[in-house]
């Protein structure tokens, strides 16, 4: 996983939770990489896990809710970093709508040893979007997190649902409709 998820998931539990949680979910997971990332090198899945599992633990909120905030964090950091390839849309679907054709590529040619989850569109109309998710990670609820804040960036509202596919997540449909 590259490195500049570890560093903006590190960033939002530091705002929302403080620096000494920080400190102690890194302390507390026993990280090969002893919590020092750098936004270009990859680390080991595992480690995010380890985190995620640590401010779980430390905070009480569940994982996927953390998760799902994440994505919402993750957002903006992405469109602080990268506001040219957000800057090409005009819509939220139409930006939902390009993922695997434009911004995927875009980020292949930032990180090219990148996994990233794929979105098969099954349906598309101006208002409405219907998408599969799949990624050996089953991190759907950060997906989550980012379709609301791409909704959110347009000024858009947007009733955002999604039913699990395979139990563990790691196949999720999503329905989206705009709204206003």
């Amino acid at each position: 996983m590259k490195g500049i998820v570890f560093t903006e998931f590190l960033e939002m539990v530091e705002a929302k939770f403080g620096l000494e949680t920080v400190d102690n979910i890194i302390e507390k997971s026993d990280l090969p990489s002893q919590g020092i990332y750098t936004s270009i090198a990859s680390y080991d899945f595992n480690e995010m896990v380890s985190l995620i599992t640590q401010l779980s633990d430390e905070v009480g909120l569940e994982p996927g809710d953390l998760i799902y905030a994440f994505g919402l964090y993750l957002f903006s950091g992405l469109s602080k970093s990268h506001p040219e390839v957000i800057q090409n849309y005009k819509t939220p679907i139409g930006l939902l709508y390009s993922i695997e054709d434009h911004i995927h590529v875009h980020v292949k040619k930032l990180y090219p040893d990148a996994e990233l989850p794929t979105f098969k569109i099954l349906e598309k109309t101006d208002t409405s979007l219907s998408m599969v998710y799949t990624s050996s990670r089953g991190l759907y609820r950060l997906a989550h997190g980012l379709i609301e804040k791409t909704f959110e960036h347009f000024n858009g509202k947007a009733e955002i649902t999604y039913e699990l596919l395979k139990d563990d997540g790691t196949e999720v449909k999503f329905d989206i409709v705009q709204h206003g």
